[in-house]
C-alpha cells in the first residue's frame, strides 16, 4: 500500500485545528519554552527560505511539546512596509486590501505546512489595535528623554520618496528600486540607541546561545574605542574643529587633517576661497557613493584642499585642511589628524597630493622617510614628540592625553561607531508618529486618550507621487492638545523596525487592551527560548529588539534584559541557476535535460546562488507539496544540510526524501497485526542485541541531535534505524516481536517532529488512542547504545540466508568460518563450490556459489 500525503495531510491539519492542540496559556505549575522564528513580511507567496525557517521552528516545538514543556509557538506578520505601498500604487488599490489579502493567502500555505501554530495569538504590525502601543511607548520614550528631532543630512531616495538607512544603500543606489541615491536634509525623529551603547555591548559578552559571528558583528557596530578628543584652532577664524583619535601618541606626526565630505563645516571652510567650485563639486560627487564603498581598503583616495589651514595644537604646524572621501561622519567626529607616516590611509592620500610625511614612532629595526613605501604602524619608541621623546608609544598615549588635559586642548574620551536611530519615513503605510507641531509649542504629543493615532484613507493611482498623508488635509490639520491653537499633525510614519523591535512581547498576551502586553505573562514567557531567522538581520534587527526590551524593561513593562536566549542563524536555500543565451535566465521547468524549452538551444549552468525571481531558480513550495506533500519537503529541508549552513537544492534529494516516507509506511503497515497482538518474552541472542542497540542508540542520537540542532544528522540516524529494521524483519522469531513493535512505535514518536501528518497517520493506524503530538518523548538506555557485537546479514548468491553476531574487529576468514557454521548457510553451501566469498566490513558477507 502507498503512502497518500494529499489525503493525510488535509485530515490531520484540521484535527489539530478543530482541537486546537497547539493552543497555551500563562501556567506557573509547568516549565515554559518560548520557541520564535522571524515573522515574514506578507509578501503574497512564501518561499523555499520560509519553509527552512519555519521547520527548523517546528521541529523544537513539538520536540518541546512531548517532552512535557509548556510552549509558545506564535506566528504573526510584519505588515508595515514600502513594498505594499508600491504595489498599492501599481494597481491602484489600498496597502490594507494587499496586505490582507496577501496575509490570508500565505497563512493558508503555512498551514498546509503543518505547523504547530498558537493561531489565536497572531498578530499583524498595521493593526491599529497593535501600533497604538507601539506609539503609546515612544510618547513614553519622548518623555523619558529618547527620543527628539532634529534636521541631518540624509540619504534620500527621489524613487521611493523617502529616507534611506545606510545599510539600505548599495553602490550609491537605493536597495529597493536601483534608483541612484542623493543626501538630502530633512527633519526626522531619532532614538537615543547611543544611551543603551555600553549596556548593549557589555550583553554580548552574557550571550552564550548566540552565534560569535552574530556577537562580533554586533560589537564591530557599536564599534567602541577609547582615545582623545582634541581641539585643533584654524589659521583664518576663531573657530576650532574637534578631532576623535585613538592614536594621541602620533599627534606630533600629524601633518594635515582630512574632514568627511558631509562634515558640517565642509562648505564654510570652502566659503570664499579659489577651491570653493570644485570643493562643493567634489562633495556632491561623494555624497552620492556608498559609505560602505567609500570606507573599503582598497577604495581610491579621493580629496581636495579647502584653501584653510588648522594648526597642531602641540608643534604649532599649520596643517592643510582636506576634504577626502574616505571619512564619515559617522565615526569620531567627521573629521581625523592625519598621521601619514603611520597610518596607511594617510600615507596613500599624502602621496597623492604631496602632504609631508613625518616619522614620529621609531621601531628597534628603524625607520627612513626616504625608504618607506608603507606606513608604520607597529609600536616603538617617540621621537621628534619634544618632551615625549624615548618614551614608549603606548605610555605616551596617556602621558600626551595628560598634557593635552592640562593644557585645555583636549581631553581622553570613549568613542562609539554607533549612531542614533533615525525612524521617520516620509511615506503612507506605515505607524504615524504621534506627534503635533505647534508654532507656538513645537512638538507636542499627542494625548495617551486620543491614541492611535490611526492612518487616513487614501486613493492610491500610479500617478502618486511623495508622502500621501501631506495632502489628507483632515489628517494634517488639528489643534494643539497644550494651546488649542491650529496645529499640523506629523505626517512621517515610523520605520518598520519598530514593529519588529517589539512583537515577542505582544505575543505573549496579544488581547491585551490595557497595555502592550500584560507584565505577568510576559514575565512567564520571556525571554524567547530559541529565536530562528536569517543572518542578514544580525544587525539592524536584532540590536534594535535588544535595545527596545532594555527600554521596555526600564519602562517597566517587562523584566528580563535581554530578549532572545539563543539564536539560530539558518543558512540560504541555493539553487544551480540556467540561462538560454536566446531567452534569458529559465526557470527550472523551463530547461530539460541542457536544452532551452522555449527555443531548444543549450542552457547555460550557472552558479548555485540564492533562490531569487530575477535569477528565475525558485522553487514553488505549493507545487512541492502539491505533488510530494509537506512532510516530504519538511524532510528535504532538514536533511539536506546543517541549519546553520547554505542548503544547495537537489529534486533528486526531494524524491530520495519521498522514498524513505513510504518505506516507513510500508513497514509499519506490513506489521499492523504484530503492533496490535501482545507478545511475551524476548529471545537472548545476537537479533535481539542488535535490535536493542539500534533501538536506544538512535533514539540517543537523534535527542543529543535536536538539543543542538544538528537536525540533518538526527534525520540520517532515523534513515539508518529503518535500514536496521528492514534487515531484522525477514528474521524476527516469536522471541524478537515484543521489541521489534516497541521499535516501531520509537521510530514513529521520533519522526513525529520531523514528519508530524504521517507519524499521526501511523500512529493512529497502529491503534493507538492519544495523538502523537502529545506523546511522551523517548527515552534511551545508555546501557544499550554500547555495541560491541554487530550483527552481519549472509548472503548466498545474493539471497538473505541467515545473520551472525561478530566482534567488531573479527578477521574477514573468522568471519566467513562463523558465517559457514550457520545452519541454513551450510544447508545452500553444502557441495557447492566457491565461486567468490565477499565480506562488506560490519555489515555483509556473500557467497558466490555454483
Amino acid at each position: 500500500m502507498k503512502y497518500n500525503p494529499a489525503e493525510t495531510e488535509e485530515k490531520w491539519q484540521k484535527i489539530w485545528e478543530d482541537r486546537k492542540l497547539f493552543k497555551v496559556a500563562t501556567d506557573n505549575s509547568k516549565e515554559k519554552f518560548y520557541c520564535l522564528e522571524m515573522f515574514p513580511y506578507p509578501s503574497g507567496k512564501i518561499h523555499m527560505g520560509h519553509v527552512r525557517n519555519y521547520a527548523i521552528g517546528d521541529v523544537i516545538s513539538r520536540y518541546k511539546f512531548m517532552q512535557g514543556f509548556n510552549v509558545l509557538h506564535p506566528m504573526g506578520w510584519d505588515a508595515f512596509g514600502l513594498p505594499a505601498e508600491n504595489a498599492a500604487i501599481e494597481n491602484s488599490t489600498h496597502p490594507a486590501v494587499w496586505t490582507k489579502n496577501n496575509i490570508s493567502y500565505m497563512k493558508a500555505q503555512l498551514k498546509k505546512l503543518g505547523l504547530s501554530y498558537d493561531w489565536d495569538r497572531e498578530v499583524a504590525t498595521c493593526d491599529p489595535e497593535y501600533y497604538k502601543w507601539e506609539q503609546m511607548v515612544f510618547i513614553q520614550m519622548y518623555e523619558k528623554g529618547l527620543v527628539y528631532k532634529k534636521k541631518s543630512l540624509l540619504n534620500w531616495c527621489d524613487d521611493c520618496n523617502t529616507v534611506l538607512a545606510n545599510e539600505q544603500v548599495e553602490d550609491g543606489a537605493c536597495w529597493r528600486c536601483g534608483h541612484e541615491v542623493r543626501i538630502k536634509e530633512l527633519d526626522g525623529w531619532y532614538l537615543k540607541i547611543t544611551d543603551y551603547a555600553d549596556e548593549l555591548l557589555d550583553f554580548t559578552e552574557k550571550l552564550d546561545g548566540w552565534p560569535s559571528k552574530v556577537l562580533t558583528m554586533q560589537q564591530n557596530w557599536i564599534g567602541k574605542s577609547y582615545g582623545a578628543e582634541i581641539d585643533f584652532a584654524l589659521t583664518h577664524s576663531d573657530e576650532k574643529i574637534k578631532v576623535f583619535t585613538t592614536r594621541p601618541d602620533t599627534l606630533f606626526g600629524a601633518t594635515f587633517m582630512s574632514l568627511a565630505p558631509e562634515h558640517p563645516m565642509a562648505k564654510a571652510l570652502l566659503k570664499g576661497t579659489e577651491q570653493e567650485k570644485e570643493g562643493l563639486e567634489f562633495i556632491d560627487a561623494i555624497l552620492k557613493d556608498d559609505k560602505v564603498n567609500r570606507m573599503a581598503d582598497d577604495k581610491e583616495k579621493k580629496g581636495v584642499f579647502t584653501g584653510r589651514y588648522a594648526i597642531n595644537p602641540v608643534t604649532g604646524y599649520q596643517m592643510p585642511i582636506f576634504l577626502a572621501n574616505f571619512v564619515l561622519m559617522d565615526y569620531g567626529t567627521g573629521a581625523v589628524m592625519a598621521v601619514p607616516a603611520h597610518d596607511q590611509r594617510d600615507f596613500e592620500f599624502a602621496k597623492k597630493y604631496g602632504c609631508e610625511l613625518k616619522i614620529v614612532i621609531m621601531p628597534k629595526e628603524g625607520l627612513e622617510l626616504e625608504t618607506m613605501t608603507e606606513a608604520y604602524t607597529g609600536a616603538g619608541t617617540l621621537v621628534n614628540s619634544g618632551v615625549f621623546d624615548g618614551t614608549d608609544n603606548e605610555s605616551a598615549k596617556k602621558a600626551i592625553v595628560d598634557y593635552l588635559d592640562t593644557h585645555n586642548l583636549g581631553k581622553s574620551t570613549v568613542n562609539y561607531r554607533l549612531r542614533d536611530w533615525q525612524i521617520s519615513r516620509q511615506r503612507y503605510w506605515g505607524a504615524p508618529i504621534p506627534f503635533i507641531q505647534c508654532d507656538c509649542c513645537g512638538s507636542v504629543p499627542v494625548p495617551f486618550d486620543q491614541l492611535p493615532v490611526q492612518l487616513p484613507d487614501v486613493d492610491f493611482n500610479p500617478e502618486m507621487r511623495g508622502n500621501p498623508l501631506d495632502k489628507v488635509e483632515s489628517f494634517v490639520n488639528t489643534t494643539c492638545p497644550k494651546c488649542g491653537k491650529p496645529a499640523r499633525r506629523e505626517t512621517d510614519t515610523m520605520d518598520t523596525f519598530m514593529e519588529s523591535s517589539w512583537y515577542f512581547l505582544r505575543y505573549t498576551s496579544p488581547q491585551c487592551d490595557t497595555a502592550p502586553f500584560n507584565k505577568d505573562d510576559a514575565n512567564y514567557w520571556m525571554n524567547v527560548d530559541q529565536y530562528i531567522g536569517g543572518i542578514e538581520h544580525a544587525i539592524l534587527h536584532l540590536l534594535y529588539a535588544r535595545f527596545y526590551t532594555k527600554v521596555m524593561r526600564d519602562l517597566g513593562y517587562v523584566s528580563v534584559d535581554e530578549p532572545f536566549k539563543r539564536l539560530l542563524t539558518q543558512g540560504m536555500v541555493c539553487k544551480e541557476t540556467y540561462k538560454c543565451p536566446v531567452d534569458g535566465w529559465l526557470f527550472p521547468e523551463e530547461s530539460k535535460e541542457g536544452k532551452c524549452a522555449k527555443c531548444g538551444g543549450d542552457v547555460v549552468i550557472g552558479r548555485v546562488e540564492k533562490m531569487s525571481k530575477s535569477k528565475k531558480n525558485v522553487i514553488d513550495p505549493n507545487k512541492l507539496i502539491q505533488t510530494y506533500g509537506a512532510d516530504t519537503a519538511r524532510l528535504f529541508i532538514l536533511f539536506a544540510s546543517p541549519p546553520e549552513r547554505e542548503l544547495e537544492w537537489s529534486d533528486s534529494g526531494v524524491e530520495g526524501s519521498f522514498r524513505f516516507l513510504n518505506r516507513v509506511y510500508r513497514l509499519v503497515f506490513n506489521n499492523l497485526e504484530l503492533i496490535k497482538a501482545d507478545h511475551a518474552g524476548t529471545a537472548e541472542d545476537a537479533l535481539t542485541k542488535e535490535l536493542l542497540y539500534a533501538l536506544h542508540s538512535t533514539v540517543k542520537k537523534v535527542t543529543e541531535d535536536i538539543e543542538r540542532y544538528q537536525l540533518n544528522t538526527a534525520v540520517a540516524a532515523m534513515m539508518e534505524f529503518v535500514n536496521s529494521l528492514y534487515s531484522a524483519e525477514a528474521n524476527l522469531t516469536d522471541g524478537h516481536k515484543a521489541l521489534f513493535k516497541e521499535c516501531l512505535l520509537t521510530l514513529i514518536k521520533i519522526l513525529a517532529p520531523f514528519t508530524p501528518h504521517l507519524a499521526e497517520e501511523l500512529w493512529e493506524m497502529t491503534g493507538q488512542a492519544e495523538l502523537v503530538s502529545r506523546a511522551e518523548w523517548v527515552k534511551f538506555d545508555a546501557a544499550h547504545t554500547q555495541k560491541d557485537e554487530i550483527v552481519v546479514a549472509v548472503q548466498v548468491n545474493g539471497k538473505l540466508r541467515g545473520q551472525i553476531g561478530i566482534s567488531r574487529n573479527m578477521a574477514q576468514d573468522d568471519v566467513f568460518a562463523l558465517a559457514l557454521s550457520n545452519e541454513n548457510v551450510s544447508k545452500h553451501t553444502d557441495g557447492m563450490t566457491f565461486v567468490k566469498k565477499i565480506y562488506v566490513p560490519n555489515k555483509l558477507v556473500n557467497f558466490v556459489v555454483k
